[in-house]
């Protein structure tokens, strides 16, 4: 049924823009930590290499599962788009990861 400005009476899904781009700070502060712990792990075991950012990958990865199964089925009321939990400052943050895991390498390895 349409009103007297002629727009159809649809519903139209309510997003609250504060909320939503929150919810984007949380998972980014997420994948932070999640550099600086894995950086950590990285340097520590010793992995140099081709291992160290396959080792960064599947932890992203891995949180990025964690993240979907969190959200759930009702992805949609927290974000505007799947692909915001599975890629949202993965290759932001590896510059992160390499700065802690060269440092844990060099204090724990080199030194």
């Amino acid at each position: 049924m349409a009103d007297e400005e002629g727009f159809q009476d649809t519903e139209f899904e309510k997003y609250n823009p504060g909320a939503i781009r929150n919810n984007i700070n949380v998972v980014d502060y997420s994948r932070a930590f999640l550099a600086v712990i894995s950086g950590s792990a990285a340097g520590i075991l010793g992995f140099t290499g081709l291992r160290g950012f396959i080792f960064y990958f599947v932890l992203s990865f891995v949180m990025s599962l964690l993240l979907v199964y969190k959200t759930g089925k009702n992805w949609d009321r927290y974000f505007l788009s799947r692909w915001n939990l599975w890629t949202s400052g993965i290759l932001g943050e590896l510059f992160t990861y390499l700065l802690v895991w060269t440092f844990m390498y060099g204090m724990i390895h080199v030194f």
